[in-house]
């Protein structure tokens, strides 16, 4: 473990601002849904809760240590907080992107699991699983995301959305673009008739 310099630190919520908005450009969140965070060392920066992306500033993000504890926060952590700790104590993840993308929404209010459409999927560790439904923010939520991701880089949240995590903000942020490309193609190969999965 390492703690973090300040320059480290203001890097992280600069580089989580800038993904924030690209979340409202990609079509992956509307408004404030869906949240982001990095690790660095023994901390944690993550987007608050309730500020729309549109006018999310660096010093808007917070820092928290792995337990939770606020260290530098001017805005509430994110709601989803428990979650993102749950997947750093459960992986090596060094970012986690959690989107509420509607293709992938639809995906789950429908199926148990995204197959394996494309080999593309592979970068996510194969078919994605769908978590049972928990209330958001809570710490079952946690615990049923962290399970549904057991060997997986991604899972989806039923009627909820999804979590994906990578070494790196970009890492983790590229597979939560492919799994919403995946779910549209699923849906897309549905259309044709019973698709075939690899």
């Amino acid at each position: 473990m390492y703690s973090p310099d300040a320059g480290e630190l203001h890097a992280a919520r600069e580089q989580l601002v800038t993904y924030s908005a690209r979340l409202l450009a990609d079509g992956l969140a509307v408004g404030s849904a869906g949240n982001l965070s990095m690790r660095c060392g023994d901390l944690v920066a993550i987007t608050p809760s309730g500020i729309s992306y549109d006018e999310m500033r660096p010093a808007d993000i917070a820092v928290i240590d792995l337990a939770g504890a606020e260290v530098d926060a001017a805005e509430v952590p994110s709601t989803e907080t428990p979650m993102h700790l749950a997947v750093y104590a459960a992986t090596s993840a060094g970012a986690v992107v959690h989107t509420h993308s509607p293709e992938v929404i639809a995906l789950s209010a429908a199926r148990d699991e995204l197959p394996a459409i494309h080999y593309a999927i592979t970068s996510l560790g194969g078919p994605v699983r769908v978590a049972p439904y928990v209330r958001f923010g809570s710490d079952g939520l946690a615990a049923a995301a962290t399970g549904a991701l057991a060997g997986r880089r991604a899972a989806i949240l039923r009627n909820h959305g999804a979590i994906c995590y990578g070494r790196s903000l970009d890492e983790a942020y590229e597979r939560a673009l492919l799994l919403e490309w995946l779910a549209n193609v699923y849906r897309l190969a549905q259309a044709y008739g019973d698709p075939k999965t690899l």
